[in-house]
């Protein structure tokens, strides 16, 4: 599938034989409150339609390449691993080593959008640090194309190059895809992480995504009659109650949420609360959700992946 992507990028050159080149990239990361997956061969066009929200908190990538990085290899909050996603965008981008670096803001493998964070500023460095020339509408469908054959997202990406509160719909990356915005408040949004789900096995049961596109579709139609953040929180609600993935204790945490005058619904591939509320109720629901663990805060963002001062 690579193969499908793969741009006439020539084997780079190094200009020095001694200089290694560092670029460095940040990417929000994203919450998806409801979904529908969209089954295709060819990865440009496979993906998901839903909703979701856009983070100021997210993940920072630094690349390096030259004569002395001699395999590409991958670090994550100082410890190396596997990185497959983000690993793909570099076999897509190059044939070079390279030398990748991330920092997290936000929890990774918990409906965060980590991987898709990752795969971005790998992307966007690396266009920086071999001087590619790509575009940012190139960039997006490596890191999109990254995440769907890994089977780690399929619809972070294009949200997270768009910012806000963003519904998705149509699916694919940026050559099909198409993405509007709920023009939406500021507002604080509030987590509490109770463990890890893996997408690649959701994704892979055929039950689990009968359950989710049913649930979907319905969200979906619910959301366009009223696009407020407020409705898609509420949808968002229903949508993880029907597609059977919330924990009992998720479901405590939501009531509790809920009770406390504010909106909650469960993080997108993750068992992740999040929670919203007008300003008034902001206390009162910091104060509920701090029962049942340590709660993180962020803020929904009009962020979208950039490049660092090196």
């Amino acid at each position: 599938m690579i193969e499908i992507v793969k741009k006439a990028l020539s084997m780079y050159t190094y200009e020095s034989e001694e200089a290694n080149f560092l670029a460095k990239a940040y990417a929000p990361g994203h919450i998806t409150g409801f979904f529908q997956i969209h089954e295709h061969e060819n990865p440009h066009r496979k993906g998901s339609t839903g909703c979701g929200i856009v983070l100021n908190g997210g993940v920072t990538t630094e690349v390096e390449v030259g004569r002395s990085v001699e395999e590409t290899e991958i670090f994550l909050n100082g410890k190396r691993v596997e990185g497959k996603t983000s690993r793909t965008v570099v076999e897509i981008m190059t044939d070079v080593p390279v030398r990748i670096k991330s920092w997290a803001e936000i929890p990774t493998g918990c409906g965060f959008g980590a991987s898709g964070a990752g795969a971005l500023g790998t992307a966007y460095a690396l266009n920086r640090a071999l001087s590619l020339n790509q575009t940012v509408k190139s960039l997006t469908e490596y890191a999109h194309v990254a995440e769907v054959v890994n089977h780690s997202g399929l619809g972070d990406i294009a949200a997270q190059s768009s910012g806000g509160v963003v519904i998705r719909l149509q699916p694919g990356g940026p050559e099909y895809g198409l993405v509007d915005r709920i023009p939406a408040p500021e507002a604080r949004v509030f987590c509490i992480v109770l463990g890890e789900i893996s997408t690649d096995l959701v994704l892979r049961d055929e039950a689990a995504t009968t359950r989710i596109n049913s649930a979907g579709k319905a969200a979906m139609s619910e959301l366009l009659k009223k696009p407020t953040l407020e409705n898609f929180m509420q949808q968002a609600k229903t949508f993880a109650s029907k597609t059977g993935l919330m924990s009992s204790r998720t479901k405590d945490v939501i009531e509790a949420a809920n009770a406390s005058g504010g909106f909650a619904s469960q993080a997108m591939l993750g068992d992740t609360v999040f929670a919203i509320a007008p300003y008034s109720h902001e206390f009162p629901l910091y104060e509920a959700l701090q029962e049942f663990g340590q709660v993180l805060e962020y803020g929904i963002s009009t962020c979208v992946p950039k490049l660092m001062n090196e």
